[in-house]
C-alpha cells in the first residue's frame, strides 16, 4: 500500500512539472519577435506597437543598440498613436507581400485596433523589410531609396484596386459614420 502511494505521489508529482514545462514552452511562444519572413516581422512590429514595446519595435527593425534618430522619433510617434486609441488588443486580419526585389520586399499588413470601449478601428500599414543573414528585418527609413518609394508608390496604387484595400475602407468610413469627429480626437491626443 506504502509502495502504491508513493508511485502514486511520484506520478502527480511528474505530471505538475510536466504541465509547468508545457506551461513555460507554450507560454513564451510568441512573446519574441519572427524574423523568419518578411510577413512574420511586420506583424511582430504591429503586436510590438500595440503592446507599447520599444526593444520588440527596435528588434523588428534590427536596431536594439543604437537607433538613429529618425527611427527612433517614427518608434515613439507611432507607439503614441496607438496609445491615443487607447489601444487594449490588435487583431491582424491580413498581411501579405505587395512586391519584391533583390533588396526588399514590400508588405501589407490589414488590421483591427480593439479599443478599451470595445470599438474596433480598421487599419493598413505597409513596410518595407529586407533580409541579413537568413532574418528578416524592417528597413528602416534612411535604407529607403527615392527608387524604392517610387515602386512602393506604384505598388500601393495597384493595391488600392484589391478587394482587401476596398474592404477596409468600407470598414473605416462605417467606424468614422458611427464616431464621427473621432479623427479630430486623436489628433488632438497627439498633438
Amino acid at each position: 500500500m506504502k509502495i502504491v502511494m508513493r508511485y502514486g505521489k511520484l506520478i502527480i508529482i511528474g505530471i505538475a512539472v510536466l504541465i509547468v514545462l508545457l506551461l513555460l514552452i507554450f507560454g513564451f511562444k510568441g512573446c519574441g519577435v519572427s524574423h523568419k519572413s518578411p510577413e512574420g516581422v511586420v506583424k511582430s512590429l504591429i503586436k510590438a506597437y500595440a503592446e507599447g514595446n520599444v526593444n520588440r519595435v527596435k528588434d523588428c527593425y534590427g536596431a536594439k543598440k543604437n537607433t538613429e534618430e529618425a527611427l527612433q522619433k517614427e518608434i515613439d510617434a507611432t507607439i503614441k498613436y496607438f496609445k491615443a486609441h487607447n489601444t487594449k488588443k490588435v487583431e491582424i486580419q491580413e498581411c501579405d507581400i505587395l512586391s519584391e526585389s533583390e533588396k526588399y520586399t514590400y508588405v501589407y499588413v490589414n488590421y483591427h485596433l480593439e479599443m478599451e470601449n470595445e470599438q474596433v478601428y480598421p487599419c493598413i500599414s505597409t513596410y518595407m523589410t529586407g533580409k541579413t543573414d537568413g532574418k528578416y528585418y524592417i528597413l528602416p527609413p534612411s535604407k529607403v531609396t527615392d527608387d524604392m518609394r517610387k515602386q512602393a508608390a506604384s505598388d500601393y496604387a495597384k493595391f488600392m484596386t484589391t478587394n482587401v484595400y476596398k474592404n477596409y475602407v468600407k470598414e473605416y468610413e462605417t467606424f468614422i459614420k458611427k464616431n464621427p469627429g473621432y479623427e479630430d480626437k486623436i489628433a488632438g491626443k497627439l498633438s
